[in-house]
């Protein structure tokens, strides 16, 4: 790009910023600013709208709870707001992910009886018989269903298998590929953060993290597109009846320096204050059903906002309608059962 007094790339004049917006307004065209709703609520409300065009947002949590899963809803969401999407998935090749969105797109549209995600492995992996996908899923709860909604959205999702040598530009590559055959550059997510190569020849976790990081975050200013990053957790993050911070991912500090927004998953139960179990104990099975998701970091809002969501693992998702949470949370208590 070439700005109006003839500098690549980065160097604006505010003047020549505020004329091409008000063009841009003038023309009824304020989409690329717009937020890239994530589809879980009251979630989009405290981030002002959802994820924001060239801004990096985190999402850490212990493992197991679901920050993939969480990840692919909210991709599910840009597809169906019409975007399209990198999915760079170093966990989980894409037929797992595939498996995964149509467990949950069933989930969503047909409840709890709906096919579950074990049933969908089943399926996927065959039984035998020449029947095709779409039979097999035609005879389960809301399969079919699941199958038709997904299937015209699945040309804009792309996922790119990371390896051991993907590093920043080959995520970049990837995305700008996908724009110039759209005309728009897509939500980014990568799954996961400390999985992206750098050429820093240092086993220091947060100089790999400070440069991972601003690269993504680099990208998401480039391209203008919202980019999503799941992050691991140190062994102290993992640690049972400690709840987990920003502070025990990996390379934290580099991390929530460059985020614009952290995201952190906890399992309700593990911080939930001990006397809402020793004087509730018939809800000690209803807190093990939510995770709370914790706002940490916000640039755009408020921070330090705790909503709770039920899990569905079954089915490969969260319900998307949420609370905040009305309990006393702790970050370290002693477990009652």
């Amino acid at each position: 790009m070439i700005d109006d007094i003839g500098t690549t790339v980065r160097l604006f004049r505010l003047s020549g910023v505020l004329a091409s917006t008000d063009s841009r307004l003038r023309q009824g065209d304020a989409a690329s600013l717009r937020p890239w709703a994530t589809g879980f609520d009251p979630l989009d409300g405290y981030l002002s709208g959802g994820l924001r065009p060239g801004e990096l947002t985190l999402l850490g949590g212990p493992q197991g709870l679901g920050k993939t899963t969480f990840a692919l809803q909210v991709a599910r969401q840009a597809l169906t707001d019409g975007h399209q999407v990198l999915y760079v998935s170093f966990e989980h090749d894409a037929v797992n992910l595939l498996e995964r969105l149509l467990a949950a797109e069933s989930g969503e549209r047909a409840g709890q009886d709906a096919v579950s995600l074990k049933a969908v492995r089943a399926l996927v992996e065959g039984d035998g018989t020449a029947a095709s996908l779409s039979d097999k899923l035609a005879e389960t709860p809301g399969g079919a269903v699941a199958l038709s909604a997904i299937s015209g959205d699945l040309e804009r999702l792309h996922v790119l298998r990371g390896g051991v040598r993907t590093g920043t530009s080959e995520i970049a590559a990837a995305a700008a590929s996908i724009a110039d055959r759209d005309g728009r550059h897509p939500l980014v997510v990568v799954d996961y953060v400390q999985k992206v190569t750098t050429d820093i020849a240092t086993f220091d976790e947060e100089q790999r993290m400070a440069r991972v990081a601003g690269e993504l975050k680099d990208l998401a200013l480039t391209v203008e597109a919202p980019v999503l990053a799941i992050s691991a957790s140190d062994s102290l993050g993992i640690a049972e009846g400690k709840r987990l911070r920003t502070q025990h991912l990996r390379g934290a500090s580099a991390l929530a320096y460059e985020a614009d927004a952290v995201l952190v998953l906890n399992e309700k139960f593990d911080v939930v204050a001990r006397h809402h179990l020793v004087y509730g104990a018939a809800n000690t099975e209803r807190f093990r059903n939510y995770a709370v998701l914790t706002i940490e970091k916000n640039r755009g809002g408020l921070s330090g906002v705790d909503m709770e969501f039920r899990k569905r693992f079954d089915q490969a998702r969260y319900e998307r309608t949420g609370d905040l949470v009305a309990e006393q949370l702790v970050d370290t208590r002693v477990f009652t059962e």
